[in-house]
């Protein structure tokens, strides 16, 4: 069975830093793309940042261009999110997300099939 397990978030004032990890697990072999989605209160689920597993090809939001860092880690099946500078409108719930297979939907919450429980993340300014 496939698991996605989020860890890292918290409460941090604005201008701090804090590192989410995703750790995949109930596969042996790679994911295609690995992404990260936020999802605020009141607000759809919206993209953030992902990952082509193999080729290590990243792609943004506009909104944390700059700022955060999305990463991967073979070894341990785990993929990360370096947030910087954080900001109060980055507060939310932040889930990660994955699929087997490429696609061209990796900004969409539709182009994935396997979702974490999400992590809290709550700036304040």
């Amino acid at each position: 069975q496939v698991q996605l397990v989020e860890s890292g978030g918290g409460l941090v004032q604005a201008g701090d830093s804090l590192r989410l990890s995703c750790v995949a697990s109930g596969r042996t072999f790679s994911w295609s793309t690995m992404g990260w989605f936020r999802q605020a209160p009141g607000k759809e689920r919206e993209f953030v940042a992902a990952l082509r597993w193999s080729a290590g090809s990243t792609y943004y939001a506009d909104s944390v261009k700059g700022r955060f860092t999305i990463s991967r880690d073979n070894a341990k099946n785990t993929m990360y999110l370096q947030m910087n500078s954080l900001k109060a409108e980055d507060t939310a719930v932040y889930y990660c997300a994955a699929r087997i297979r490429l696609s061209d939907r990796l900004y969409y919450t539709d182009g994935y099939p396997y979702w974490g429980q999400g992590t809290q993340v709550t700036v304040s300014s």
